[in-house]
């Protein structure tokens, strides 16, 4: 039985450390903040939950590998699972364009608003079916799997995607909604192929929210990982890692404690990791290359929480909120992303609802966020200006929202680098950008044997489901280094 310290409780954390102990293998998970999850989390204010994580959670599909996963780790299970009738609305003119639970539905609806793009819009619903047949949740109840050669035949209608950008990908469009829905969801960016993924997987019936979203899926997972024996330190961050010659021997806490342990995972942002850590030097080459790499971009988000003093509500789901050119000083974005709750009856008082908002920025916006934090009183002014802005667009949108909405919070990369200690307050790692594979890197340390790292930075673009994967492959590498060892 191998002692293995973890350090950081989120998803990749925990992850390892409910997989070591279902492995007979002995975890203590050292976690800075209060409470484990990470970006898995939420919090309440004023009588409402503010939910900070899950948009759709990849995996929600029973016939999935990755369900059975979720479910091993304490994650799913017995638990419901919302699927909302549509992922995201965007509307323009007076149309509007949303992808709904059915791939059928949409191609309609897609050659309704313009019948011109017919071509490129067969092309693009051949590969969202071909991800499905390739993944198993194709067919009219998204339960049908594909033979190997299946799969082989399913890759032509994907490939065409591979070397685009979501923005080359609107272009071949000309309806005005049909680019503009394609560019809103995750920016010009990304990689064509990620948002190919991203529809798959929600029309797939593989893309919902468990019940409670973010910080109960979190709970759940810690409590999995409790009831298997594990230890769990809370607001007990690691200052360093200890080595020796090949090896690390201990970690000191900040609180000047040292603990030894036979492994180390490290489930912390890699830019944290080798500066505060682990030398710099040790970083692996392929993951420094790609911190270097100028199209490997990161990114983060910030939002405003809203009060609403009504029962019933405009709209259904996400919506995507165009920010007028008035107010473009102050939210320097074409578009934010509008989320209710309504599904989830506790977060809101009973005839009263939750929107929240979310603006994508790039990281050095990032930068200039975290820079403005230094001077309370700017940012709080900051922040005062955007979520008054945002309230007056969403108010000029839906009038009969106006006088009903009071705002409960807002947060910024900057509470992100404080509350999980993420360099530019990324919540994923870097933006999947064309012509490029999202394959996962090694997660050892060279010159280290018994390090291993367990984030989702090894695989771009990061989120739960990596996450979970690397925590899972830190101690799958451990049972093969044991298995040596004992063999030895």
């Amino acid at each position: 039985m191998a002692k293995i310290i973890i350090i950081g409780a989120g998803v990749s954390g925990l992850s390892a450390g409910i997989y070591a102990q279902m492995n007979g293998h002995n975890a203590t998970i050292y976690e800075r903040h209060f409470k484990a999850g990470g970006n898995l989390t939420g919090w309440d204010r004023c009588g409402y939950h503010i939910d900070n994580c899950i948009h759709w959670l990849t995996g929600t599909n029973p016939v999935t590998k990755l369900y059975k996963t979720w479910e091993s780790l304490g994650a799913l299970g017995n638990v419901e699972v919302h699927q909302g009738e549509s992922l995201f609305t965007f509307e323009k003119d007076g149309q509007s364009l949303s992808l709904g639970q059915s791939i059928d539905k949409f191609e309609a609806d897609m050659l309704a608003l313009s019948p011109s793009d017919k071509k490129e819009i067969k092309a693009f619903i051949r590969a969202i079916k071909a991800f499905q047949r390739i993944n198993g949740i194709a067919g009219k109840h998204n339960e049908k799997k594909s033979t190997s050669a299946q799969k082989i035949f399913a890759i032509p209608a994907i490939v065409g995607y591979y070397g685009l950008s979501t923005g080359d990908l609107a272009k071949r469009f000309s309806h005005p909604v049909i680019q503009g829905f394609i560019e809103s969801m995750m920016t010009d960016y990304f990689s064509a192929l990620a948002l190919v993924m991203v529809f798959a997987t929600f029309t797939g019936g593989n893309g919902g929210i468990p019940e409670g979203s973010s910080e109960a899926m979190a709970e759940r997972m810690t409590n999995r990982f409790l009831s298997l024996g594990g230890k769990l330190h809370l607001k007990r961050g690691v200052a360093k890692i200890n080595t020796g010659e090949d090896c690390a021997e201990s970690v000191t806490l900040e609180d000047g404690s040292v603990e030894k342990a036979d492994y180390v995972i490290v489930a912390t942002d890699p830019a944290v990791t080798f500066s505060k850590l682990l030398d710099k030097k040790l970083m692996p080459k392929k993951l420094k290359k790609q911190y270097e790499d100028k199209k490997m971009t990161r990114f983060s988000s910030y939002h405003c929480a809203y009060a609403c003093d009504s029962a019933e509500l405009p709209f259904h789901g996400d919506m995507v909120i165009e920010v007028p050119e008035q107010y473009r000083d102050v939210v320097p974005a074409d578009y934010f992303l509008l989320r209710e709750f309504s599904h989830e009856k506790s977060f809101a008082p009973k005839g009263k609802n939750i929107l929240q908002s979310m603006i994508y920025c790039r990281e050095d916006e990032a930068k200039r966020f975290i820079s403005l934090s230094r001077d309370k009183k700017a940012y709080k002014e900051r922040k005062q200006k955007i979520a008054t802005a945002i309230m007056e667009i969403i108010a000029n949108k839906y009038p009969e929202l106006n006088g009903k909405l009071d705002c409960l919070d807002v947060w910024t990369p900057a509470t992100y680098r404080r509350f999980v200690n993420s360099e530019i307050g990324s919540w994923m790692s870097f933006a999947l950008p064309p012509r490029t594979l999202p394959l996962m890197m090694k997660n050892k340390v060279k010159g280290l044997k018994n390090v291993i790292l367990a984030t989702q930075w090894l695989q771009a673009p990061g989120g739960l489901p990596i996450a979970a994967s690397s925590g899972i492959n830190a101690i799958k590498t451990i049972l093969k280094r044991e298995k040596r060892r004992s063999a030895g």
